[in-house]
C-alpha cells in the first residue's frame, strides 16, 4: 500500500518523496485520453459508412464527448471533495477502459454516441484534477518538470494518434484500432494503482464560485476567447479527412504522412509558443487565431497541390498546437489567486467550444459542403483575433493599472 502525501500544518502538499511513478502514470493516462478522443478523427470516414451515419454525424461522437466533458470538469471538485484522489484518478480510467470496449464493439451511431459520453465524462474530470494532482506528487520546485512530462504524453498522441489511427484502420478497421487500445489501458490502470500515493481529501482555505469568476470582465472576455478561438479550429479540424479525401483526393498513406506532419508540426509550435510566452503572451492570443483562420482558407486554394496541403497542413499543425500553451499561461496571469476554479472553467470552457465547434462544422458539411466549413472555421477564429484586441480585455484591473 502506498504511503498518503503528508501535508505542513498550513495544508499545502509536502511530499516527502517525489512520486514520479505517479508522474509517469498520469503522463501515459493523458497519452491514451487524447487518443481515445481525437482517433475518430482520422477514422471519420470508415464509421460514418459502417454506422450508416453521415460524415457530419459521425463528427456528433467528438462533440458528443466534449459535453460531457463540460459537465465532469465542472462537478469533479465537488464530487472528489471527499475522495482519495488516488481512487478518483483510478475510477475514471476505468472509465475509460469501458468506453473504449464499448466504442469497439458499437453496432448503432447511438451506441456510439453513448460510449462516447463516457469518455467525455473521463476527459473532463481527468484534466480538472490533473495539474492539483501533480502538484501533491512532486515538492514545489519540481512542478514544472512534472507538468512537462505530464503534457509530453499530450503532444506524443497528438503526433502519432491520427496518422497511426488511419494507417491502422485500412488494415485492421477502426473497431480493430479502439480493440489495440485496451491493453494499453489496463496496463495504465495498474501503472496508476501502483505509482499513486494515497492522496486523502484536502479542505480549501478559499473557494471561488465559477459563476463568481465570470463575474469579474477580463475572464468573461477570456472565456469568450478561448471558446472562438477553439471552435474554429475544431470545426476544421474534425473533417479535415473529408476535406483531404473529397477535394485533395489523398490515398491513405498519404492522409497518414500529412497527418504525422500536422502532428509533429506540433512539437515545434508548443516550444515556440513556450519561449515567447513571458514576453508575447498576450500577442499570441491575439495573433494565433488569426495565423490560422489564413492557413485554413490557403488549404482551400492548393488543394489540388499536394506540396501545397502539406506545407498548410505542418503550418496547421504547428499554430494549432501553439495556441493552448497560450491560454493555459493566461490562467496564472489572469486568476492568480484562483489558479485551479480557473483551470477548471478554462476546461469546461474548451470542451464546449469543440462540441459545439464540431457539429457547427458538421452541420454546414451535410447542408452546403466543406468549404462551408472551413470557412466558417475561419470566421470563428478571426472573431476571436477581434475579441482579444491588444489584451487588455483579458488583464485583471490590477495588471492595467500598474503599467
Amino acid at each position: 500500500m502506498n504511503p498518503p502525501i503528508t501535508q505542513t500544518e498550513t495544508g499545502e502538499p509536502s511530499p516527502h518523496v517525489a512520486h514520479w511513478g505517479g508522474v509517469g502514470a498520469l503522463s501515459m493516462c493523458v497519452a491514451m485520453l487524447i487518443a481515445a478522443e481525437f482517433m475518430p478523427v482520422s477514422l471519420l470516414t470508415p464509421i460514418a459508412q459502417d454506422l450508416g451515419a453521415t460524415e457530419g454525424q459521425a463528427g456528433l461522437a467528438i462533440s458528443i464527448s466534449g459535453l460531457f466533458a463540460v459537465l465532469a470538469s465542472l462537478l469533479i471538485a465537488r464530487i472528489s471533495a471527499t475522495r482519495d484522489r488516488r481512487h478518483v484518478l483510478i475510477g475514471l480510467t476505468l472509465v475509460m477502459l469501458l468506453s473504449l470496449c464499448l466504442i469497439a464493439i458499437s453496432p448503432s451511431f447511438w451506441l456510439l454516441m453513448v460510449s462516447r459520453a463516457l469518455l467525455g465524462i473521463v476527459i473532463g474530470g481527468f484534466w480538472a484534477l490533473a495539474t492539483a494532482t501533480v502538484m501533491r506528487l512532486v515538492d514545489q520546485p519540481s512542478v514544472p518538470k512534472a507538468l512537462g512530462l505530464m503534457y509530453m504524453g499530450n503532444a506524443m498522441a497528438t503526433a502519432f494518434a491520427a496518422p497511426l489511427g488511419s494507417y491502422l484502420g485500412g488494415i485492421i478497421g477502426w473497431r480493430g484500432v479502439f480493440w489495440l487500445l485496451t491493453p494499453a489501458v489496463l496496463v495504465n490502470i495498474l501503472w496508476l494503482w501502483r505509482g499513486l500515493p494515497s492522496m486523502p481529501a484536502q479542505t480549501e482555505k478559499t473557494t471561488h464560485s465559477i459563476w463568481g469568476l465570470l463575474q469579474r470582465r477580463h475572464v468573461l472576455f477570456a472565456m469568450l476567447g478561448v471558446m472562438l478561438t477553439f471552435a474554429g479550429a475544431f470545426a476544421a479540424f474534425t473533417y479535415l479527412r473529408p476535406f483531404l479525401e473529397t477535394r485533395s483526393h489523398v490515398s491513405v498513406p498519404q492522409l497518414s504522412a500529412l497527418l504525422l506532419a500536422l502532428g509533429l508540426a506540433g512539437f515545434v509550435g508548443t516550444t515556440a509558443a513556450s519561449a515567447a510566452l513571458a514576453n508575447h503572451l498576450y500577442r499570441l492570443l491575439r495573433w494565433l487565431p488569426l495565423a490560422l483562420a489564413g492557413v485554413t482558407l490557403a488549404l482551400m486554394l492548393v488543394e489540388h497541390q499536394l506540396w501545397g496541403v502539406a506545407l498548410a497542413m505542418t503550418l496547421w499543425g504547428a499554430i494549432n498546437a501553439a495556441i493552448p500553451v497560450g491560454w493555459s499561461a493566461w490562467i496564472a496571469d489572469g486568476i492568480r489567486d484562483a489558479p485551479e476554479s480557473g483551470g477548471g472553467l478554462m476546461v469546461a470552457a474548451i470542451q464546449l467550444a469543440i462540441m459545439l465547434g464540431a457539429a457547427f462544422g458538421g452541420l454546414l458539411l451535410d447542408l452546403i459542403s466543406v468549404e462551408a466549413t472551413f470557412i466558417a472555421s475561419a470566421l470563428l477564429l478571426i472573431t476571436a483575433t477581434l475579441l482579444v484586441g491588444n489584451g487588455k480585455r483579458l488583464r485583471p484591473l490590477s495588471s492595467i493599472t500598474q503599467e
